[in-house]
């Protein structure tokens, strides 16, 4: 199977960027902003493009076609073909960024298999019962909680490879062994690593992989066997084979012991000399975190993700971690259907340190846009 480099034309992703250029809102401005953020994956320098080139230059899978996908996708292909029904968890508005209400910025970057399986080349090599498979990586979306290893921006990278049916034959035995021989170009030729039993959308069966760094075992990947059901789902049949994919950031930090997520965007030359895959971090200079506390009551609809999502509009790269410390309800006191909230703010740069004054004015801006978006009431 030769090597082939495919780049998606969405026309329908391109309608929607000029549709959000158009508005003003929070939602529309906050999209924009993710999209234009870097694919670090993409970035030379970058420890995530050294994950992914490590992955690729793997010999059972370097072979494999490339595809760039669109990063704006209909709820019916991200959702509907991979066995997510109506009422998944991820469907939820308060998990997953909607740019309308059919399309989503995407959540997983399995979706390539709907884009790679529809190309016109790779459905005659599947007429002609060739061998398919590909590698996809780049930014995804999901709402997230705000501490140091969570970003609502992060890359995966995640690979497919079918073979027909009667002619050959992939066992999970086959998927092991290249996720081995990925563990050991990521973290070197000496680790250990573990595989269990997981449960997956679309695989089965479905394994997570472990790994063994400096002593502790950390989750490192999800897998399986491609589900039949969902292959049908996009209009192949008579295929079987393996399929994977990962969070590049969490391998990185893990080589590299990295506290902090939010340094693998900065552009701090100090810090930017350290970021490669086996070096142990050394902090640059550990500036003095500011605290915060807000309480306040509102509506128990409102999605705790929204409000982290509010923070880091304001906030940006200057929030370490936003942390719930209590929460009560007392209808008499607060009225039916209201809850108290109080959350711990941590604001630190990781370059300079913060003066009380402009941590105050983030703060108050916190506060006033909580009462304004939220309709909630300061305590």
């Amino acid at each position: 199977m030769k090597h082939k480099e495919i780049s998606i034309d969405s026309p329908e992703e391109k309608e929607l960027i000029r549709a959000l250029d158009a508005r003003t809102d929070a939602d529309a401005l906050r999209i924009k902003r993710f999209l234009q953020m870097s694919d670090l994956s993409r970035t030379e320098g970058s420890p995530l493009k050294e994950v992914v080139d490590r992955t690729l230059s793997v010999s059972t899978i370097k072979d494999l076609d490339i595809i760039k996908v669109p990063e704006i996708i209909s709820t019916h292909i991200l959702f509907d073909l991979f066995n997510m029904p109506l009422g998944h968890p991820a469907r939820s508005k308060s998990d997953t960024y909607y740019v309308d209400d059919e399309n989503i910025l995407r959540t997983h970057d399995t979706v390539f298999w709907y884009y790679y399986l529809n190309q016109p080349d790779v459905k005659k090599r599947i007429e002609n019962k060739e061998p398919i498979g590909a590698m996809c990586f780049g930014k995804v979306y999901r709402k997230d909680e705000i501490d140091r290893t969570h970003m609502n921006v992060f890359h995966q990278i995640g690979g497919l490879y079918l073979v027909p049916d009667g002619k050959m034959k992939l066992t999970p035995d086959d998927l092991k062994k290249v996720l081995s021989d990925i563990a050991r170009s990521t973290f070197g030729e000496g680790t250990n690593f573990r595989f269990y039993d997981h449960n997956f959308p679309y695989t089965d069966p479905s394994f997570e992989m472990e790994a063994e760094i400096r002593g502790t075992w950390v989750e490192m990947l999800g897998s399986g066997m491609a589900r039949t059901s969902v292959l049908a789902n996009m209009g192949l049949t008579g295929y079987h084979g393996w399929a994977f994919g990962f969070g590049i950031e969490r391998l990185a930090m893990i080589s590299m012991d990295l506290p902090d997520i939010r340094l693998l965007w900065s552009e701090d030359e100090r810090i930017k000399r350290q970021l490669t895959l086996g070096h142990k971090y050394e902090d640059v200079s550990k500036y003095p975190p500011v605290v915060r506390d807000i309480s306040f009551v509102v509506d128990k609809t409102v999605a705790v993700n929204d409000y982290f999502d509010l923070i880091r509009d304001i906030g940006g790269n200057l929030i370490e971690e936003v942390k719930q410390i209590d929460s009560y309800e007392n209808a008499k006191k607060f009225g039916e259907g209201k809850i108290s909230y109080t959350y711990r703010t941590v604001y630190r740069s990781l370059e300079r340190t913060l003066t009380n004054e402009e941590v105050n004015a983030l703060h108050e801006k916190v506060s006033a846009q909580t009462v304004s978006r939220f309709g909630a009431v300061l305590r």
